[in-house]
């Protein structure tokens, strides 16, 4: 609502908010207390129940908080239960491809603890190029935050078989190992032993040093050799291997992002708002 050019951003009459205006039984404008990005998710998704609008905005405050925000350039929270309110990126809100919003393939699960590929045919498409968006192999970062403790190849990732050029995560191959592929998988993979694949991973490089981090805490450091990264999109549950979906995951995920490399205070303080954001949706682990 505006008054002449100007939009009217709060209401009181004395000290008392006015949450909304109606004329009639039309609702003309309402007052909002959360972050505007939190909103425009909110109101996209379809987001009604207050202690998830509530965790959205909180998020959304913290990762600011942090100086993360503009690092992150797709987020996926996982709210509402089903797969229209999960395919939303946090970031960008709109349902369209270019938007980077999933469109969910095969067998899912969509619940309140996030959602659930059945490991068969099940995976989403991001639409996101890592390459045609500004990633480099020596400046990226990817996250997964797992529910499930399980084995798969990939969990989430895309790549090229010419050249080598992979982004992708896995949390626990058989024979207990996670690993982060960010270029030449042969010569930049960076894996650490891993026997449980429940928490929060995330592969992060700055500058040539790629960091493989779970729950906050960097697990093994790698030196890498130049690289290009792949052109092709990020798949989550299964690993984009040529524009073919191929390793297939049974994890259950609760958020994802995809954007910049992260400082290792601000995969921390990363690690920290996710956390504190699933525990308020009560489904951490």
């Amino acid at each position: 609502m505006k008054i002449g050019s100007t939009a009217i951003i709060n209401c009181k009459i004395g000290s008392v908010q006015v949450n909304e205006v109606r004329i009639g039984s039309i609702l003309v404008w309402s007052f909002s207390s959360f972050d505007p990005d939190a909103q425009a998710f909110i109101t996209a998704a379809g987001i009604t129940d207050p202690i998830q609008q509530n965790a959205i905005n909180q998020l959304v405050l913290d990762l600011k908080g942090y100086s993360i925000w503009t690092k992150m350039k797709a987020l996926y929270p996982f709210v509402g239960g089903t797969a229209t309110t999960h395919k939303f990126n946090l970031k960008n809100p709109l349902d369209a491809n270019a938007a980077f919003r999933l469109s969910f393939l095969g067998g899912w699960t969509h619940s309140s603890t996030g959602a659930l590929p059945n490991g068969t045919n099940g995976y989403a498409n991001t639409f996101f190029s890592p390459s045609a968006n500004s990633l480099e192999y020596n400046d990226n970062h990817l996250s997964y935050y797992s529910r499930t403790n399980a084995t798969s190849i990939y969990d989430i990732g895309g790549g090229e078989n010419t050249g080598l050029k992979n982004l992708g995560l896995y949390l626990r191959r058989i024979g207990n190992v996670a690993g982060y592929d960010s270029g030449n998988y042969i010569t930049n993979r960076n894996t650490f032993p891993n026997s449980d694949s429940k928490g929060f991973y995330n592969g992060n490089v700055i500058s040539s040093s790629s960091k493989y981090f779970k729950n906050g805490t960097n697990q093994f450091t790698k030196a890498l050799t130049f690289s290009d990264i792949t052109a092709l999109s990020v798949y989550v549950g299964a690993f984009n291997e040529d524009n073919i979906p191929s390793y297939y995951s049974s994890k259950e995920v609760s958020f994802i992002s995809i954007g910049d490399g992260l400082s290792d205070t601000e995969a921390s303080n990363f690690y920290t708002a996710v956390q504190l954001f699933n525990t308020s949706l009560s489904r951490q682990v």
